[in-house]
């Protein structure tokens, strides 16, 4: 049966996100820091970096890592996380992971604009540009993922448009040893979460803390 995942990145104040994006950084000068966990693994390098060298660490993060790439078959974005406020006129954007994106599956990308053709790279992937409601996006992501679990790959408010609708069967967050004090939060509006979801833990090497919500039975 096809799930619905969500993995998030947070530091310890509950901050996913900073406020200081622009269009040469676009994910905010604290984004090293909430993921250092995250980059520093065998796992990321090898499908984000195509580093086939074998660096990269190996403990906990790194296994979590390659939990998040297992029986995917289709993911769900916004236009944020694709590029497109950051390139809004420019019709050959192709998203910010070159010619093989490290997804090899259809990719639906949430816009409240004109939706764009769909694009087809290297690798497997395909870009498809919706502008429905989430519900409906949904419903195609999960007829093309064929049996495979559906991922929301986010920025955080499309991750958490789909845990308000009560979307969300696992939900993954990778919190790091950080304090920000700014930016946008994760966890408001979504009082009660652990009463539907069992929630468990698990501390890595690197100090980030693995916990993932997973939707209780019945």
């Amino acid at each position: 049966m096809t799930r619905v995942r969500v993995s998030l990145f947070s530091s310890i104040d509950g901050c996913s996100t900073t406020t200081d994006q622009t269009s040469d950084n676009p994910m905010g000068a604290d984004w090293e820091r909430l993921t250092a966990g995250y980059a520093a693994t065998r796992t990321f390098r090898q499908r984000v970096l195509h580093d086939t060298s074998g660096s990269g660490t190996t403990g906990v993060d790194d296994r979590y890592a390659a939990q998040e790439a297992e029986g995917i078959g289709a993911e769900i974005m916004g236009a944020a996380m694709f590029g497109l406020h950051s390139f809004p006129d420019d019709p050959d954007w192709k998203g910010w992971w070159g010619e093989e994106p490290p997804f090899g599956y259809p990719v639906y990308v949430l816009t409240s604009t004109a939706p764009r053709p769909s694009i087809t790279m290297a690798g497997g992937t395909t870009f498809h540009f919706r502008d429905g409601a989430i519900e409906d996006v949904l419903a195609e992501a999960t007829t093309a993922a064929d049996g495979l679990d559906v991922r929301v790959g986010g920025g955080l408010g499309t991750a958490r448009a789909f845990l308000r609708a009560g979307l969300v069967d696992e939900m993954h967050v990778m919190i790091a040893p950080i304090v920000l004090g700014r930016g946008a939060r994760l966890w408001d509006d979504l009082r009660g979460l652990e009463q539907t979801h069992h929630v468990t833990s698990e501390v890595a090497e690197s100090g980030t803390i693995h916990v993932t919500f997973t939707r209780q039975d019945g």
